[in-house]
């Protein structure tokens, strides 16, 4: 047998470790800022894309429609995002970002390219640029798999 036999030598272990590290830190951080992981993805997506729905929303950001409620139920109290029945459809609800809300946005965006810079730190900036592209076509390929 060739390559790596040790458990803690396979790619997928390492990725999975890695990742933990990540979310923990990531959590961390938001945590101390009054926010969680739902909260930037979900504000930096409407920044990105614009209003949007519930549904489109929760799809795109890869959070189960449950946990969207939730998510968009504590943002839209805290002032960050508006929801209307959209006007083409009424069943739908069209969420979009407030002033408010893109300024929370940023101040996130900034802690999370902070935790970029912690979990990164060993790495070289050519080295950040190539395992974040080949953590892009692994996640590509597996999305369309």
């Amino acid at each position: 047998m060739t390559g790596p036999t040790r458990v803690t030598a396979l790619p997928s272990w390492l990725l999975t470790q890695t990742a933990g590290h990540a979310h923990r830190i990531l959590v961390e951080r938001l945590s101390a800022l009054g926010a969680r992981g739902y909260d930037y993805r979900v504000l930096a997506a409407l920044d990105e894309h614009g209003p949007t729905s519930q549904a489109d929303l929760g799809r795109g950001t890869g959070i189960h429609l449950s946990d969207m409620v939730g998510c968009l139920n504590d943002l839209e109290a805290a002032g960050y995002v508006a929801r209307m029945p959209d006007p083409e459809d009424r069943r739908r609800n069209v969420v979009t970002l407030t002033p408010l809300g893109r300024a929370r946005m940023d101040r996130l965006a900034t802690e999370a390219a902070l935790v970029q810079e912690d979990l990164l730190a060993p790495l070289s900036s050519l080295e950040r640029e190539q395992l974040t592209g080949l953590l892009t076509r692994l996640l590509a390929f597996h999305d369309h798999a």
